[in-house]
């Protein structure tokens, strides 16, 4: 009998990897849109806010997924470069176009949204191999 955690975490981490590439899209297409389609700006997306929900979506529901699927598989490095990317996500924000200009924030978040979704890929296909694996220690 399959329980909760063999749907939800596999749903987390599509989710995960989507608000990553949205952070992504965010960070590198936006300028480029706002350019060719000065409209874009009236959409607010540019704005630190966006940046910010970005992360307070992405941390818990990466959290929530990178702990379950350590928890079948026991690979603490996912984990690890999981809470790494989200280290770079959150410190993106915090340090702002100030401290490090607006180049410096756009490759943090994009260093952090890359560390994440490998750390998703990964939490899924180990997640999806335990599943299927026929292991004697398995029940």
């Amino acid at each position: 009998m399959r329980n909760y955690s063999d749907v939800l975490q596999p749903f987390a981490d599509k989710a995960s990897i989507g608000l990553s590439f949205l952070c992504l899209l965010h960070c590198l297409a936006l300028p480029l849109l706002v350019v060719l389609l000065p409209s874009f700006v009236a959409l607010g997306l540019e704005d630190e806010r966006f940046h910010i929900w970005l992360v307070v979506m992405v941390i818990p529901l990466s959290t929530f997924a990178l702990t379950l699927g350590c928890t079948r598989h026991r690979r603490l490095s996912v984990l690890l470069t999981g809470a790494i990317g989200l280290l770079f996500l959150c410190m993106a924000p915090l340090l702002g176009h100030d401290l490090v200009g607006e180049f410096g924030e756009r490759l943090i978040t994009l260093v952090g949204s890359v560390l994440i979704a490998a750390s998703h890929v990964k939490n899924s296909l180990l997640c999806r191999q335990e599943a299927t694996c026929e292991c004697s220690d398995r029940t």
